[in-house]
């Protein structure tokens, strides 16, 4: 026996964690014994606390090591608690359950099951009722179950406690019923993808689209990685199964080297004789059979069993060998002798490989309608060593046979399944790698009910998100109309799939509400305050108690009265909180309750503002019990902290006692209420004299003085939080949050404010995100409890993810909080038991980067290309199944893991309604009376053309244009085109039209483009005399008026005009207005901004925004991430495998811009976030410009975009016209010079040879300047300017000249007047030949987006007569270009042109002002041989030339014309040259300032400022005035272009 001793004093070189030995400090060792056999010392303790069994068996295990390590002996502690009589059985269990439950998991299993499982009530606080499951194990253990638990809280505890067992009824284990039902559908898979079940496999895989199968109808998120690690097919056997090939052996492989040596050559015929697919003699001397086999597998040559090698294990010259894998791109290449090389990628995931065969022309439909980009294929070829690219390919192919697929793909065949709630797209700022419709499809595939979409501070993969769920739904209609044929259309509409996608954003939240004033009414800083502080029990006012309360009123800035008192919590205060307040239960169990206390704690505070310091924590607890108790309150507070943060900026930190210590003011018994507001109440009366010190004598005047402002909010540091949409409400919240974040709080990132949020939270609801949110981060720096309180309390849910997302803690050296896997467990059963204590759900997410583990490679890549030092440790942020989260979260214990996993998520998932990010409908901007107001213009503008009585045919199309128009709400896109474009004619710069407007007659009288889209006719200006009709007007039907000869009018003598190009104005809205009409308009570059400006005095300010862009990683670019990521690893990778790899990395959003003239317009009244988040282009928060957030396509249906575009030519017009004082609308159309310069140089009055053998004179011409189009011209011959129409439709489409028309012309099939040049053309010639106008229209296109045509199509078009030919012209096209267009542009071109030929020096002078891009004054104006020395000299380097250097050639040609023509530079004279432009002077043009090398614009501008202020004195003089760098001084010197001005202004003594 031995006396009661303090238990540090019995173990007095003890060594524990500080918590632990804190705890001991309360106990007192009653007795140490040890047994007879000496090998168990006893030690019996008594505690005023609980201790959790954890640390008694820590105690143990620690008393063992440290005492008794060498000694065959071990310690067991016997513990008694003197609990207070605060504690009742109930209560005690709350606290004490765990340490139950992990006492009995030592003792025995089933007694533990027993109590984990059994449902726990008291009927009386002296009975506890154990209800168990019923079985035969209970009722055997019951008794002993029972013994531990009396003995537990009697013995123990020191309670009078009856445990009163009951059972119920078994019900089915949730977990094992998964389990059962989940190696179920494991086994149904397994079935599914097994030769057996493959049998049914295309029956079955289509049966169910509902999305709660495991089958869905998308493979295109299959499980293709870059590195192949999980596409292997699983299975012992599956190497040796004829489908797939398999992988062979080591042994294996090694024979099938050798066998090769010599098998190859026999099969083959020598050492060349594989690559003979065209040897005479064999097959005659047409092409040899494709197959050599009966088997409908075989796609080529002979059928074959040998395994498969994997493609990387393919090093050097191998001979033949087999592998097998998928086809990642094809292309076929036509060579000589009417053959192809046809040659395609093939990957099976571990690496990639070319392969190329050699077919004959007629052979290729076959191949490639087997072998094309997707297909799976086995091959047995050789590998040899390409000499072009002197990479390993595959060629003298044996045979190529069809497999199925061989890769695996992960499922979730899980019951019951999860949801995702953070995933980041491609659009997440160069951080994820996966296509946002690849991440919806996925989860519906899984029959996951819900995902959400959460990229870094952006919305911009909504759009694509959205097109993915919508082709979900349509889908799911599809197999519901079939299986309910009755279902009527509006039913229909009502039918969704059991899936939704959740939209929402990972914030950059930045902590700005520890404000100072809540609730203000303006209250003097004279009035009444009471300054308090509180004690708690804890730090949830939901689920802990007030134990008390300390206040201080204060009125006229002196303290007047005090209240203290403690209060009855009616619970246990927890060991943490007396040992941090010194209050113990034995101090406050005969106080009174909080019932009695706050009433007369707000009696005392009547009148008076709240004031404490963190006031949002001690007043949650106020404002909560107040509810509690059914008090209705308003309260006004104030914190001091938020005005410490104001009224003292130096500090650090502003906690109570360094504030008091800045102030010097003494803070004794620091944790208790009543000291806590002395120390308060002193530091909130000097505050006061502060603030009055500051002007600030009311509570909304220092509410005002203490907001952040947005440049402090900038600089605050920003934490991530995942904000969700909830409802449409909180779409267009969200939305107006990005907004915000982005053009008022954008720095490096863009933030948003908490205060923002909670002015904008109404449908909207926030969780604390991942490690880098505020909770995680506070809870790493060892925050006050009451801070993480604070921080809790902000959000409606807590999140956690895998260990693996923060193994780079573990990982970091520098911090010495987290190191251990355990550590990170611990960090999230923190924020478990904070979502428990504060009542938040807690959701386990995946923070998903991209969607399978193989596909981290993306991101690696991606992550080094930033320079991220540790960018190969990547985190497994893939998505994952419901069975991988829970393995996961298992360390929780099984029902935690589910609630956190499945329904937690579920229920957040549940709280969100259906939403579309793309509002609906089309919402135009509203111009009053447009409809009447375009009518009277068009009908105003026809008769002043075509005079009162209008012609049948002019009224007839006018009518019918404008009642498609008006009919259609497209009246007022007409009159906003027609008002910017007569208010630039009214400055002075004409407008060219582009698309296809010019097609509509309307826009002609309208005034927005110049293209008159009639038939060919005559018109009279004088008389009104039309001639549409005559056999010889007739006769230039399709072409242009101008092509008709001159005519004197028959009526009045008058010479008439001609006119008409002949458009249908179907190509421009369709036969029943169906097609989008767009209207796009050139305006001059130097314009295009006044007209941006223009479109606000239209609408208003604040009704137009730039059309946004959003630039993504480009296949360059991506390509150079992963060759150098390779390379800088030493590793060789095939170009074909690079380019596989590249596929995962490019559409990753780097940047954002704005469409060089898209503006959208917004109708008045509405607000643009119901439409799209706003920014700055590429974030510059330097510029006014505001640009729409989504990309515009996104929104161009719903949203009027106007095309304002900035375009050379008006400004080469508005340039010529002011050097010649000409009008270029009168400039004729049919001028033989002029057209004369698209067949020779006669024109010029030059020979070829004066300029380099250029047989043309349109150099410098645009649309026709250029090499590649000359040729086209040489290669055409035109003769009318309809030809060159036509010609420009074919320079600006795609594979419509080469390969095309320039083929059938050359063949003679086709000449420059029926080949397909302009899309108009397909339409009018589909219907000339009698195919019904709607369908022509649909085929034209189809043809001019690159779609091709439909097998029915070409029926239909060759029952119409349509040659070969053209059907097979219409294949080739991938883009064509409008005639209207066309015709607009050589129109512009034309007037360009009549100057060059009449009016030289202008042109000239107009060309090197605003379209020369590399003009220099020291190359080109030294005269024509200098000139043409360094022509030679650029032109001897070839395909080297730098790209500055091709541009100098190109503007020197031009240059050299001028010079062969007899036309000469001025030297630049300071004093009378322009900055940008070039003049006429004398007779000779004199260069701009800017023509000299080294001088910008700016520089420019400067010169020509300093040269109107006064002469300069000196170089030095210039330079200073200037601000001209020396080394352009000393050019201009050389150049000899400041004559005799001096070095410098000293005056010399020789002088005088």
């Amino acid at each position: 026996m031995m006396t009661e001793k303090d238990f540090l004093d019995v173990f007095p070189q003890l060594k524990v964690d500080p918590e632990l030995e804190s705890l001991l400090g309360e106990v007192k060792v009653m007795k140490v014994s040890i047994n007879p056999q000496k090998d168990c010392l006893r030690v019996y303790v008594l505690s005023r606390q609980w201790i959790h069994k954890k640390h008694i068996y820590h105690l143990e295990e620690t008393i063992k090591e440290q005492f008794f390590a060498n000694a065959p002996l071990r310690v067991k502690i016997i513990e008694k608690f003197q609990l207070s009589s605060q504690y009742t059985p109930e209560n005690f269990l709350d606290v004490y359950r765990q340490s139950i439950l992990l006492e009995l998991k030592q003792y025995s299993a089933l007694e533990y099951n027993m109590f984990y499982t059994a449902e726990i009530t008291f009927s009386d606080p002296e009975t506890m009722e154990l209800v168990m499951t019923d079985s035969v194990v209970a009722r055997d253990r019951e008794h002993e179950l029972v013994r531990v638990l009396e003995k537990i809280f009697c013995e123990r505890c020191g309670f009078n406690l009856k445990v009163h067992p009951a059972y119920r009824k078994p019900v089915e284990s949730k977990g094992r019923k998964n389990s059962e039902l989940r190696i179920l559908e494991e086994a149904r898979q397994i079935l599914l993808h097994s030769k057996v079940g493959n049998k049914n496999s295309d029956r079955e895989a289509g049966e169910d689209l509902s999305g709660q199968g495991m089958e869905a109808p998308f493979d295109e998120d299959r499980m293709i990685g870059a590195d192949g690690k999980e596409q292997r097919p699983q299975g012992k056997n599956l190497q040796n199964q004829d489908t797939d090939g398999g992988k062979q052996p080591a042994a294996a492989q090694e024979k099938g080297k050798e066998g090769n040596k010599g098998g190859f050559r026999e099969r083959n015929g020598g050492k060349n004789g594989g690559r003979g697919n065209f040897q005479k003699g064999r097959y005659g001397d047409g092409p040899r059979p494709l197959k050599r086999s009966d088997n409908p597998d075989v796609i080529y040559g002979r059928d074959f069993d040998d395994d498969a090698i994997t493609i990387d294990s393919i090093a050097g010259e191998m001979g033949e060998i087999t592998i097998r894998g998928q086809v990642t791109s094809v292309e076929a290449r036509e060579i000589r002798n009417e053959k192809t090389i046809y040659m395609f990628n093939v990957t099976d995931f571990t690496d990639t490989i070319t392969v190329k065969m050699f077919l004959h022309n007629e052979q290729v439909p076959e191949i490639s309608g087997a072998i094309k980009k997707g297909a799976f294929l086995k091959l047995k070829g050789v590998t040899t060593i390409d000499k072009f690219d002197h990479e390993i390919t595959i060629g003298s192919l044996a045979g190529i046979r069809k497999i199925s697929d061989f890769t695996t793909s992960r499922m979730d065949n899980s019951p019951e399944k999860r949801v995702e709630l953070h995933c980041h797209t491609k659009m997440s700022d160069m951080d994820g790698v996966t296509d946002a419709s690849v991440l919806v499809k996925r989860a519906y595939k899984w029959g996951h009910p819900a995902i959400a979409i959460t990229d870094h501070g952006v919305v911009q993969s909504f759009p694509e998100a959205n097109h993915a769920y919508d082709d979900i739904v349509s889908d799911y209609r599809k197999q519901y109309q079939k299986d309910h044929p009755e279902a009527t259309k509006d039913e229909m509409k009502q039918v969704y799939p059991p899936f939704k996608v959740i939209y929402g954003v990972e914030a950059y939240l930045v902590d700005d509400v520890k404000g100072m004033v809540t609730g203000s009414r303006g209250q003097s800083l004279d009035d009444p305050y009471v300054v308090f502080d509180i004690e708690t029990t804890g730090f949830s006012p939901v689920a802990n108690r007030i134990i008390e309360i300390g206040a201080v009123r204060v009125e006229e800035g002196s303290i007047v009265d005090r209240f203290s008192v403690f209060v009855n919590p009616q619970v246990p205060i927890p060991f943490k909180i007396e040992q941090l307040t010194g209050i113990n239960d034995s101090m406050v169990v005969d106080a009174e309750t909080i019932e009695e206390v706050l009433p007369k704690f707000l009696e005392f505070s009547k009148g008076a503002v709240m004031v404490a310091h963190n006031a949002g924590f001690d007043m949650s607890f106020i404002i909560e019990n107040c509810k509690r108790l059914g008090i209705e309150q308003d309260f006004t507070y104030v914190d001091t902290v938020g005005l410490a943060r104001m009224l003292l900026p130096g500090l650090n930190r502003f906690k109570l006692d360094t504030v008091a210590k800045a102030l010097n003011i003494s803070l004794l018994n620091h944790h208790r209420a009543v000291d806590d507001a002395a120390c308060t109440a002193e530091i909130f009366v000097k505050f006061i004299k502060m603030c009055k010190e500051r002007d600030i004598f009311d509570l909304n005047v220092l509410n005002e003085a203490g907001k952040l402002s947005e440049h402090t909010i900038k600089k605050l540091p920003t934490y991530h939080a995942i904000i969700l949409a909830t409802s449409e409400i909180g779409r267009v919240n969200l939305y107006r949050l990005v907004s915000k974040s982005h053009l008022e709080f954008y720095n490096r990132r863009p933030r948003i404010p908490k205060s923002v949020y909670l002015q904008y939270n109404e449908g909207l609801m926030i969780g604390s995100a991942c490690e880098a949110g505020e909770l995680f981060q506070a809870i790493l720096r060892d925050e006050p409890e009451s801070e993480i309180a604070r921080l809790v309390e902000f959000y409606d849910y807590l999140e956690i993810q895998p260990i693996g997302n923060n193994m780079f803690m573990v990982r970091d050296e520098n911090r010495d909080n987290v190191t251990s896997e355990e550590d990170l467990r611990d960090l999230n059963r923190r924020i478990v038991k904070l979502g428990e204590q504060f009542k938040k759900p807690v959701v386990a997410t995946c923070d998903v980067h991209f969607i399978d583990p193989e596909d981290e490679v993306y991101r690696r890549i991606i992550m080094t290309g930033k320079g991220f030092s540790d960018a190969d440790d990547q985190a497994p942020l893939y998505l994952r199944t419901t069975e991988e989260m829970l393995k996961e979260f298992e360390y929780l214990g099984a029902e935690k893991a589910e609630e956190v996993v499945i329904t937690n998520p579920n229920k957040i998932a549940d709280m969100c309604d259906r939403v579309c990010p793309i509002r609906d409908g089309k919402f135009p901007p509203v111009i009053e009376n447009s409809d009447q107001m375009l009518r009277d213009i068009c009908y105003n503008e026809a008769h002043a053309i075509y005079g009162p009585d209008l012609p049948e045919i002019v009224s007839a199309r006018l009518e019918r244009e404008l009642n498609s128009i008006i009919s259609n709400g497209y009246a007022v896109m007409y009159i906003i085109a027609q008002k910017l474009v007569w208010k630039s004619n009214e400055d002075g710069y004409l407008v060219g039209s582009r698309g296809s407007v010019g097609s509509s007659f309307v826009a002609t009288m309208a005034g927005i483009t110049e293209v008159n889209p009639l038939s060919p006719h005559y018109l009279c200006g004088e008389c009104y005399y039309v001639d549409f009709d005559s056999d010889e007007v007739k006769t230039y039907s399709g072409r242009a008026g101008c092509d008709m000869p001159d005519k004197i009018c028959p009526r009045c003598g008058k010479p008439l005009k001609k006119m008409g190009f002949d458009i249908p104005f179907e190509t421009f809205l369709g036969f029943k207005g169906n097609k989008e009409p767009d209207i796009d308009l050139n305006f001059s570059g130097e314009y295009q901004s006044k007209a941006h400006k223009y479109t606000e005095v239209i609408f208003g300010a604040g009704q137009t925004f730039r059309a946004g862009t959003i630039g993504t990683l480009a296949d360059k670019t991506a390509f150079g991430y992963v060759k150098n990521y390779y390379e800088e690893r030493g590793v060789h990778k095939r170009n074909c495998e690079i380019d596989r790899i590249v596929q995962g990395c490019t559409g990753i959003r780097r940047t954002t811009g704005q469409h060089p003239g898209g503006i959208i317009v917004l109708p008045f009244g509405e607000d643009i976030n119901s439409f799209t988040p706003v920014q700055h282009p590429a974030n510059d928060v330097n510029t006014d410009i505001i640009t729409t957030h989504f990309d515009y396509h996104s929104i161009d249906a719903n949203l009027l975009k106007l095309d304002i575009l900035g375009h050379d030519d008006p400004t080469m017009i508005r340039t010529l016209e002011d050097m010649t004082d000409l009008n270029a609308r009168e400039v004729p159309l049919d001028d033989k010079a002029v057209m004369s310069l698209f067949a020779s140089t006669e024109a010029l009055g030059i020979d070829p040879k004066d300029i380099g053998g250029c047989k043309l004179g349109c150099l410098g011409i645009p649309e026709f300047g250029t090499d590649f189009a000359m040729q086209m011209l040489v290669d055409t011959k035109p003769k009318y300017f309809s030809d060159l129409v036509r010609i420009a439709g074919l320079s600006h489409g795609t594979d419509v000249w080469l390969g095309n028309a320039q083929t059938l012309i050359e063949e003679g099939k086709a000449t420059i007047s029926t080949a397909i040049c302009t899309r108009d053309d397909i339409m009018i010639y589909l219907i000339g030949q009698g195919v019904e106008s709607g369908l022509a229209f649909t085929i034209m296109e189809s043809v001019r987006k690159g779609k091709g045509l439909r097998d029915e199509w070409i029926t239909t078009m060759k029952e119409h007569g349509v040659p070969d030919w053209y059907i097979w012209s219409c294949k080739k096209i991938k883009y064509m270009f409008p005639k209207a267009h066309a015709a607009a542009y050589v129109m512009m071109a034309y007037r360009i042109a009549w100057f060059k030929v009449f009016q030289p020096l202008a042109y000239y002078g107009a060309y090197f002002s605003i379209r020369a891009t590399a003009f220099s004054y020291e190359l080109m104006c030294m005269g024509k041989e200098k000139l043409e020395f360094y022509m030679a000299e650029i032109r001897k380097k070839g395909d080297a030339a730098s790209k500055k250097e091709q541009d100098t050639l190109k503007d020197m040609r031009i240059v050299q014309e001028m010079y062969a023509r007899g036309y000469d530079f001025m030297p630049i004279d300071i004093y009378r040259a322009k900055a940008h432009r070039f003049q006429i002077i004398e007779g000779k043009l004199m260069p701009s300032i800017d023509s000299i090398e080294g001088l910008g614009d700016k520089a420019a501008d400067a010169v020509v400022d300093a040269a109107v202020q006064g002469r300069f004195l000196s170089k030095d003089d210039f330079r200073d005035r200037t601000k001209v760098s020396k080394t352009v001084i000393d050019l201009m010197d050389k150049l000899g272009l400041f004559g005799d001005i001096p070095q410098s202004n000293q005056i010399s003594l020789f002088d005088f």
